[in-house]
Parts: structure tokens; C-alpha cells; sequence
């Protein structure tokens, strides 16, 4: 399927979490969740510390914070990382003093949306951002592919 341009949240976080490029957004071991290395994912993606050059706009904010509120924005759920988990689908990292190397450099993030799939970029479309117009459709029974806020506070 053709793959739309990387003009919204949830298509650029599509496309890194499936470049080759990146470290430190990557799949969770069945392909329906990401992992974000806060550290890494700062110092990669959002220019703080040292960064390649021209990667500074991906991203209007050097807040990883302002990140995970557009996850939740986004319909996105966080679920609780457990160490098993986020061994198996680590990527191997340089060695780091004390050795452990499933977090890397910082706090490890799980994040959940049903139309967030390794192998559907096509589903990324249903993934719409939870919006006050968004919110009224929602209040007044209408479809809308977003889940409300009170679903995000797991």
C-alpha cells in the first residue's frame, strides 16, 4: 500500500520506528507496540546533547514530555515495561558501564495503539488526533477513530 507523507505524529513515528537510522524508537517483539529509550530518543531525535546534523526539526520540541502527550493524543496507551520484555526485542548497544545494556540511557517506554502495526502502514489513517471538535463528536455518539482522554489514565 502507498505510504502517505510524513506530515503527522503518527506517520513520522511510523517511519522512524521502521528506519534503519534510528535507535532508540523500535518495535516490541509481536510488531503492535513501540519502545522508546527517553535517553537515546532525546539525544537522536530531539537535538539534546550531541546530534547529527539537520535532525533538529523532526520535532518541534526538545521536551520528551511534549512527546508522550502527543502519544496521548494519539490514542496511544502506555503499558508497563517488565525487563523480560524489553530484552527480547533489544537491539545490541555498545558496552556500557555496569553492563546492563536493556536500558541503554535512559527509562524504557511502551506504548500501544490498535492501528499501530509493524506490517499496516495503512492503518495509520484511523489513528486521528484527540481534538476539541474530535472530543464533540465523541460526546454526541459520532464515530471518530480516537479514544477519549479518560481511556489513557491507566
Amino acid at each position: 500500500p502507498a505510504i502517505p507523507r510524513p506530515c503527522t505524529f503518527p506517520m513520522k513515528l511510523w517511519l522512524l520506528v521502521n528506519s534503519p537510522y534510528v535507535h532508540s524508537v523500535r518495535w516490541d517483539p509481536r510488531g503492535e507496540g513501540l519502545f522508546i529509550d527517553q535517553g537515546l530518543f532525546e539525544q537522536e531525535l530531539l537535538g539534546v546533547g550531541p546530534v547529527a546534523a539537520g535532525e533538529e526539526e523532526l520535532f518541534k520540541t526538545k521536551n520528551f514530555g511534549s512527546i508522550v502527550r502527543q502519544l496521548n493524543l494519539y490514542g496511544f496507551h502506555k503499558l508497563t515495561v517488565s525487563p523480560a520484555s524489553s530484552a527480547a526485542g533489544s537491539r545490541p548497544t555498545s558496552a556500557t558501564p555496569g553492563g546492563d545494556t536493556s536500558y541503554p540511557d535512559g527509562p524504557l517506554h511502551h506504548f500501544w495503539n490498535p492501528h499501530f502495526r509493524y506490517d499496516r502502514p495503512d492503518l495509520l489513517v484511523k489513528i486521528k488526533r484527540l481534538t476539541k471538535a474530535n472530543k464533540e463528536k465523541l460526546d454526541a455518539g459520532l464515530e471518530v477513530t480516537s479514544r477519549l482522554p479518560d481511556d489513557l489514565q491507566h
